[in-house]
């Protein structure tokens, strides 16, 4: 976009405002139709009704119906990644077990206070695409080296058995599915549940329990 675009106004707003507002309403949209109907069963008219915006404007922002999930799944990321910084930057000096707990309760609290958003990252995001799927498996390996890179300097923390790539990917599995159970029950569990549920495999990992004699 040329730099005459970017600086035009209308109605008080630039041209990348008007458009960033325009994407919160699709993505918004995407959330409501998308764990309402499913992501399989939605189309681009329903998306485009919710969001009270036209199909051309639509199309000037996503490619396709794929295209926005993905943007609503890293949108879901993004929040959940603020919320775990704003944690850890709280807890910073604090225990190792103050740290986890803290951060597993700020992610889950961006992830699924919002069932819509829950639904979206957990479930309808799952197996739609080769190209989804990588972009997914992307995201986990990056908070699994997000994880390392927390816990790894903390003085009661020992480097994983089967090592720090492994074991992620077997934390963040373990996530991903009780998160993907939970927001498909109709009775849900307590959110706190979840974390100390989570909490105990994670300590596991990270403060193996003392060898006895």
């Amino acid at each position: 976009m040329g730099t005459s675009q970017t600086r035009h106004s209308y109605s008080g707003q630039s041209v990348l405002e008007r458009r960033a507002e325009r994407r919160a309403l699709f993505i918004e949209a995407a959330l409501t139709v998308f764990a309402g109907k499913s992501y399989a069963k939605s189309s681009v008219t329903e998306i485009c009704s919710a969001a009270g915006l036209s199909r051309r404007q639509f199309y000037e922002e996503y490619a396709s119906r794929e295209d926005l999930l993905m943007a609503a799944y890293d949108a879901a990321q993004q929040a959940a990644r603020a919320a775990v910084a704003t944690a850890a930057a709280e807890t910073s000096g604090g225990s190792a077990r103050e740290l986890v707990s803290a951060g597993l309760t700020a992610y889950l609290a961006a992830m699924v206070s919002d069932i819509r958003r829950a639904k979206v990252a957990y479930v309808e995001v799952v197996g739609v695409s080769d190209r989804v799927e990588q972009h997914r498996l992307g995201v986990r390996d990056e908070w699994a080296r997000t994880i390392e890179a927390i816990a790894a300097n903390l003085p009661e923390v020992h480097t994983p058995a089967c090592g720090w790539p492994t074991a992620m990917a077997g934390f963040i599995g373990a996530l991903n599915g009780a998160a993907h159970h939970w927001s498909m029950d109709e009775q849900r569990p307590p959110v706190r549940a979840l974390v100390e549920m989570l909490s105990t495999l994670l300590f596991a990992l990270l403060i193996p329990a003392p060898a006895e004699d």
